[in-house]
């Protein structure tokens, strides 16, 4: 057990409220907030933005938390190794993109439990942010240029994304023969994921544009792209098979993605990895490493 405080600022976290943790604690919202206050004061710290209607964790709360939990995971793995629990076992929390953990994690999660039945694990899929803190998530699988250093991250392979269209379309639209010659195309891309940040053999660029159709749904872009609506700039996990089969066609091929786009394993900082957790990440390393199954 650590200072009480401190138990109380990660049942704050963990809630998402000072009425959540005083539920979780037993005691009221207001003993709540004064304990709050009463850390921040004696840190010299504000921990938490916090309204009537929203609560946030400052940078320095943020710093505090990853401590926190590195020095919890800390102790749990200590009383682990004293009663011989060195075999994976137990709850493990796993977030993941819906498109990447439908298609390339979820079949092969009755084989990781098959190995380790033990283990009680619970599969978040989304696409929203997910703050690994807050939501109490063990592991989470990311696609991104680069992780946070309040992360610890472990590469399991590069993401190389392409343009492509139907055939359909290209026999409608014509196939573009330069970047330049995008304006006259109908692009596709989920809200944020313009403008496109590409890769050519001259050198990195950027294309700006408005998605012909506007949705958040990535996994919408690459059904309107199978459908003749447009070009879209789409992961080769996510249509290596329509690439191979012909139900997309590459368009300008010598152009890809930002090639530092890759795929990471992250969960908060610790000094020593659990069992549990270094069973999942080498697990998901074998999937993908050294080269995965979409290449």
């Amino acid at each position: 057990m650590m200072d009480p405080d401190y138990d109380l600022f990660t049942a704050i976290v963990a809630s998402g409220s000072l009425s959540g943790a005083g539920r979780t604690l037993g005691v009221s919202p207001a003993m709540v907030s004064k304990r709050l206050s009463r850390l921040e004061a004696r840190l010299g710290v504000r921990l938490l933005h916090r309204s009537t209607r929203k609560m946030a964790l400052t940078a320095q709360g943020q710093a505090l938390h990853a401590d926190l939990q590195a020095i919890m995971a800390a102790l749990q793995d200590a009383e682990h190794r004293i009663q011989g629990a060195d075999e994976p076992g137990g709850a493990l929390r796993v977030s993941a993109p819906t498109s990447f953990g439908r298609m390339h994690l979820a079949p092969h999660i009755g084989s990781f439990l098959q190995k380790y039945p033990a283990v009680d694990l619970t599969l978040d899929l989304s696409d929203d942010f997910i703050d690994l803190f807050a939501e109490g998530i063990d592991i989470a699988i990311r696609i991104a240029p680069e992780i946070p250093r309040s992360l610890m991250a472990h590469r399991l392979a590069l993401s190389e994304r392409v343009l492509c269209a139907s055939p359909q379309y290209i026999a409608s639209n014509g196939e573009p023969q330069s970047i330049s010659d995008l304006a006259r195309h109908r692009l596709l891309a989920a809200t944020g994921q313009l403008p496109w940040r590409l890769t050519r053999p001259q050198g990195p660029t950027a294309w700006d544009g408005t998605s012909h159709v506007r949705t958040n749904s990535s996994e919408v872009v690459r059904e309107l792209a199978i459908g003749g609506v447009g070009i879209a700039l789409r992961s080769l996990w996510d249509v290596s098979r329509e690439l191979e089969s012909g139900i997309l066609r590459r368009v300008l091929p010598d152009v890809t993605g930002s090639s530092d786009m890759a795929i990471y394993a992250v969960h908060p900082p610790m000094p020593t990895i659990p069992a549990t957790l270094a069973a999942f990440i080498d697990f998901v390393r074998v999937l993908y490493d050294p080269a995965p199954p979409w290449a």
